[in-house]
Order: structure tokens, then sequence, then C-alpha cells
């Protein structure tokens, strides 16, 4: 996790870019009845985010990804009710 100073523009670009992302692709897309459902939706598009999302300041490489399979067939796994695909090897 990356701290921002306060007042700072260009710091601030970073934390600026994760809301407006989190935002377009999760949140602008769910309705959300309560804290507690929203708590529950940032922490599991927060593991798409950190675990899965290609980014580009890392070569389309997520921040802690997973390990990869080699070999075996190609599954999906849905988050968030079907709002976020993830495909990945089954193991064998």
């Amino acid at each position: 996790m990356i701290l921002t100073p306060i007042r700072a523009p260009v710091a601030n670009a970073y934390a600026e870019r994760v809301v407006r992302t989190i935002r377009s692709e999760c949140l602008d897309w769910i309705l959300i009845h309560n804290e507690h459902h929203l708590c529950r939706v940032l922490v599991e598009y927060l593991q798409h985010y950190n675990q899965e999302r290609p980014h580009r300041g890392l070569a389309l490489q997520p921040p802690d990804p997973p390990p990869r399979l080699e070999h075996g067939p190609i599954a999906r796994r849905d988050r968030l009710g079907g709002l976020v695909h993830e495909y990945h090897r089954a193991a064998a």
C-alpha cells in the first residue's frame, strides 16, 4: 500500500485513479444495500484487483499474482455475482 502525502497533487493522482477504477468497474454496477454489503463488495473486488487484474505500470501483471499452472483445462471463476469473470487453469 502506498501512503500519499496531504496536498500533493502528483501523489494523490495514484489514489484518485484507484478510487475511479473501483467506482467505474465495480460500484457503478452494483446496488449497495448497507455498509456491511459495501465492505463485502470492496473486499471481494480488491482481491480481484490485486490478484487477477492486469496493471499497466507492472507490464500487465497483477501486483500479487497467484501461482500459475502450465497445463490443464481453462476454468472460469465468477466474482461479485458474475460482474467480474476470472479465467485460470484448473488443476488436473
